[in-house]
């Protein structure tokens, strides 16, 4: 690992290490794959881990890193989730998350953002702790309700994208930064896709409930 993290490439000045440019692309894979629903988003996913965990350990974002290993964890719960909400025609069968479902999304993000920022200062584990944990947090949501199948991931993914954004800039990581403004982009198409998606699902349901 050390190896991809010294060794890398040059972009309009700015150095790349191989294992960030890797990382970053799985991670971007993984949208693509998402979005169409395939088991092969969570294997991806795990390959992008392994590699943007020794990215940001070596840039100091504690909460980036550890970030990394809950996703792996969540990745192998996805993985399990998926083989078993499996729809013949179109994939994994997603939903729109109910009332409830959604205010403990965002009870989840801005309670585990306070509680995470608070720890990584006080462990003196990243030079910018509060969007460092609004990361950290809100990835684990997106990821938790992605398992799930619940399209209201895709949103909790637009605004880890508006916090990473600056962060990985600050940080010196521009391959990085310029990775999450093209996730932005996939997100909204990602978050169209599932929408339409839930739709086709819910729609039978209604009209037997109305007949």
């Amino acid at each position: 690992m050390d190896l991809l993290l010294q060794h890398g490439l040059t972009v309009f000045g700015q150095s790349i290490s191989f294992a960030e440019l890797a990382g970053q692309l799985c991670a971007l894979a993984v949208v693509f794959l998402a979005e169409r629903r395939t088991l092969w988003t969570w294997p991806v996913q795990v390959g992008a881990t392994v590699l943007l965990f020794s990215v940001y350990v070596s840039a100091h974002l504690g909460g980036l890193a550890t970030r990394q290993i809950a996703i792996l964890l969540i990745s192998l719960y996805g993985w399990w989730a998926w083989t078993r909400r499996r729809d013949p025609v179109y994939g994994v069968v997603v939903r729109r998350g109910r009332g409830v479902e959604r205010l403990v999304m965002a009870g989840a993000f801005v309670a585990g953002t306070v509680a995470m920022a608070l720890l990584l200062d006080a462990l003196n584990a990243s030079w910018s702790p509060w969007p460092d944990a609004a990361i950290f947090v809100g990835t684990l949501v997106a990821f938790a309700a992605q398992g799930a199948g619940l399209v209201e991931f895709w949103l909790v993914w637009l605004a880890v994208d508006a916090i990473g954004v600056p962060l990985q800039l600050a940080s010196g990581l521009y391959f990085s930064a310029a990775i999450y403004l093209v996730f932005a982009g996939l997100v909204v198409h990602g978050w169209w896709s599932w929408n339409r998606s839930a739709r086709r699902v819910t729609a039978p349901v209604v009209r037997a409930a109305s007949s």
